[in-house]
């Protein structure tokens, strides 16, 4: 059995979502309410499509997209997530998991909510 991952989604002709692999991005119930969003001096992280926005991030994204990720976690782990968090869990358990967020590089920390998913879902049970 192999560990599941996350894959980057792409446009690219000829790519194609591997078998089983689920994705986790916008529209679906699985996406981050935490969204980067285009800011006059760079980016900025949006809470929903019309909430407040935190900070402004330099243009490369990496801290607004780590910021995002460190929202979503603490979200997703509150006691009141406790059912999506089960329903989760059922439902992404053992799948790779595909996100547009780009992958980091080897020995880097991977700033994207997918990758908080794949923890939560493939956690053992306690």
């Amino acid at each position: 059995m192999t560990t599941p991952s996350r894959i980057q989604r792409k446009r690219t002709p000829g790519w194609r979502k591997p078998e089983g692999a689920v994705y986790v991005g916008r529209p679906t119930r699985f996406g981050n309410p935490a969204r980067l969003v285009q800011a006059e001096h760079g980016l900025t992280v949006q809470w929903g499509a019309t909430g407040g926005s935190v900070g402004t991030y330099p243009i490369d994204g990496v801290e607004a997209r780590r910021f995002a990720t460190e929202l979503y976690r603490f979200w997703i782990t509150q006691p009141e997530q406790g059912e999506q968090r089960r329903l989760f869990r059922a439902l992404l358990a053992g799948r790779d998991l595909m996100c547009w967020c780009p992958l980091p590089e080897p020995g880097q920390p991977d700033h994207c909510h997918a990758s908080v998913l794949l923890e939560l879902a493939n956690e053992s049970a306690a």
